[in-house]
């Protein structure tokens, strides 16, 4: 009864309607923030010059209401944002070790194991401040932080969206983490490329974005111009992940999911009288 007790308190943090409608909001101005350059008219101007500053004006709010509506909804306390502290500071930290070198960036492993313990609602988040944590360590800020901020907020948020959180252990939930980390970071790497792609001028002919062309003649430009300059960095940074989720996944989920059943994150407080004390009395 004991451990059944203790395995329930370990599962992810559950999203709510709230939280689901929170979490659909920010996706789908993340969407619209990404591909508007693909539909725009060639009168547009040089796509994302002016809307970073306006879209991370709208991330962070959007942010804030995820994390108020899988609070008021999981019963998630100061535990959590303390973790979620802890948790963001290591990836920040991580992130320098290997940025710059073939694509070789450590911090995507943690997230992976980290939204795969604490759930979808808190994964978006962890994700979405890590990097802006890192940015502000690293000196990366810029136009392109909203949007890392997105794409890493939707990475963290996949892995915990990986079905069974309750019940798959050992070397198969390893197996699925693990293919689940190589196939984000190049889908990671796809998405940042339609934010770079859009803005990069000088290309050549057959892989630079033209505003207002067609939006298949586009797309297979975009498909060329990823094959072309990124494949070897995402490859670097899907093989990482996958060597570092296999050689240190075992501890980190057990660490992770102790902290988690520590924390209980879904126990709400309960408040009586102290024990000797007759109700009533002052």
């Amino acid at each position: 009864m004991r451990a059944e007790v203790r395995e329930r308190a370990a599962r992810p943090v559950r999203l709510g309607p709230k939280s689901v409608a929170a979490l659909v909001l920010v996706s789908a101005v993340g969407v619209v923030a990404f591909g508007w350059p693909l539909l725009a008219g060639a009168d547009s101007g040089l796509a994302h010059a002016q809307d970073a500053p306006w879209l991370f004006a709208a991330l962070l709010p959007l942010l804030v209401a995820v994390v108020v509506a899988t609070i008021s909804e999981s019963g998630m306390d100061a535990k959590a944002v303390a973790m979620l502290g802890v948790l963001a500071a290591v990836g920040a930290a991580l992130r320098p070790l290997g940025a710059g070198t073939a694509g070789l960036e450590p911090m995507f492993f943690l997230m992976v194991l980290s939204g795969r313990v604490l759930g979808p609602g808190f994964g978006f988040v962890l994700g979405s401040v890590t990097m802006f944590a890192s940015a502000l360590l690293t000196g990366g800020v810029g136009p392109w932080m909203p949007f890392q901020m997105l794409s890493m907020g939707w990475f963290t948020m996949g892995a915990g969206l990986l079905p069974g959180p309750d019940r798959l252990r050992g070397r198969a939930e390893l197996a699925m983490l693990a293919a689940y980390g190589a196939v984000a970071a190049f889908a990671y790497g796809t998405i940042m490329n339609l934010y770079g792609w859009t803005i990069v001028p000088g290309l050549a002919s057959g892989i630079s974005f033209v505003a207002g062309d067609p939006l298949h003649e586009n797309l297979v430009r975009f498909l060329v111009y990823c094959a072309t300059t990124s494949l070897g960095w995402d490859l670097g940074r899907a093989v990482l992940t996958v060597v570092l989720t296999l050689a240190l996944g075992p501890t980190l989920l057990r660490a992770l999911r102790r902290a988690t059943r520590r924390a209980a994150f879904d126990a709400r407080a309960v408040f009586g009288e102290p024990e000797g004390t007759a109700p009533g009395s002052s």
